[in-house]
């Protein structure tokens, strides 16, 4: 029997961020990346109480299969990572430049389920990508700042991320 989807009420920060969360590797590791941005509503406001959850491959492309994802080690790459939004609807994830693309899913108030999308580094090229018009495409694309890889997700609206249906 289906139940419908139940919009997600604003508790993320009491019970799902944990210590380490948004550290794939530790700040200062080798080859670590600042990936982070900001969640924006369609109006172009932050959307302070937002949840990401990302999953990526390794710089040799390989996904990871090792456990400890909520128990990091301090040292193990799980390629799997969760960031909470800030007052201002900033997040941030300490990793290791992708190889192709990271996968990513949002979560927030007023959303019925949760949306998927893509981060690709900027240069990227991709079957998928391919596809999409370059104004949608450029939706996908990271770009590099002064703190690392710059990656806004837009909600709706003309700026609206390209966002992908899962089964």
């Amino acid at each position: 029997m289906s139940t419908p989807g139940q919009t997600i009420g604003p508790f993320f920060a009491h019970a799902l961020p944990y210590p380490g969360g948004p550290d794939l590797v530790p700040p200062g590791s080798p080859g670590a990346i600042r990936l982070h941005g900001r969640v924006l509503d369609g109006h172009g406001a932050p959307v302070p109480d937002a949840l990401l959850e990302i999953r990526q491959a390794g710089p040799d492309g390989r996904v990871p299969q090792e456990a400890g994802s909520l128990h990091r080690d301090g040292w193990t790459f799980t390629g799997w990572g969760r960031a909470a939004t800030d007052g201002e609807g900033r997040y941030a994830f300490t990793t290791l430049e992708p190889r192709g693309f990271v996968a990513m899913t949002v979560f927030a108030r007023g959303l019925l389920d949760a949306l998927f999308t893509r981060v690709y580094p900027p240069g990227a090229t991709d079957p998928f990508l391919d596809t999409l018009p370059p104004q949608r495409r450029a939706t996908l694309l990271a770009r590099m700042d002064a703190h690392g890889l710059r990656f806004d997700v837009v909600l709706q609206g003309a700026a609206e991320t390209v966002f992908l249906a899962h089964r």
